[in-house]
């Protein structure tokens, strides 16, 4: 779809995993309380609406990719995996990656006040690829692939897992991309 993505580094593949060295970059983002699957759908609008120009300088930006989810306020143990209960309401913080042109200075002021903006620092990450569709029930599969890899290689997991989605919603289930992240430490 050739939209903009943060910049990385593969460090390590094997299969559906890599090791990555992420490059700092800004995100838009925003928090919503609904269930894992409904997250993204309520968070959209308000997200998708700031880049399509309902911002205080009405700029428009390029989309970019990809949308991202994670639980907010999960507290994760440094040396046993914690996995996300993914089928439950909660609070979910849903994120936009903004061009690389921006910076936290540069970017318009939302005229939503919900959305914040954040860098992202450098990090190493675990990230576990596959196609389909956005089940709870594919999302905690392929969560354990990625943790079970984590452990082969040795690594623990710093942060809860953050659900990477590359293609919007009415892209063939079938074709989607999608990741699971876990920022992690050798």
């Amino acid at each position: 779809m050739g939209y903009e993505q943060p910049r990385y580094a593969v460090i390590q593949r094997d299969g559906h995993f890599e090791l990555r060295r992420y490059e700092p970059y800004v995100v838009a983002e925003i928090e919503v309380n609904a269930s894992f699957e409904e997250a993204g759908n309520v968070a959209f609008r308000p997200l998708a609406n700031y880049i399509f120009g309902q911002n205080r300088r009405s700029e428009k930006m390029a989309m970019t990719a990809p949308v991202t989810q994670t639980p907010k306020g999960e507290k994760i143990g440094m040396t046993a995996p914690v996995i996300q209960s993914a089928g439950k309401e909660g609070t979910y913080v849903v994120s936009f990656v903004m061009p690389s042109r921006y910076t936290l200075a540069t970017l318009p002021k939302p005229s939503d006040e919900r959305i914040r903006f954040r860098e992202v620092p450098s990090a190493l990450v675990a990230a576990w690829s596959y196609r389909g569709g956005w089940s709870v029930a594919r999302y905690e599969t392929e969560e354990r692939g990625l943790r079970e890899a984590i452990r082969k290689v040795k690594l623990s997991a710093l942060r809860p897992p953050v659900w990477a989605r590359y293609n919007p919603p009415f892209w063939p289930w079938f074709l989607r991309r999608n990741e699971i992240l876990i920022e992690v430490r050798q």
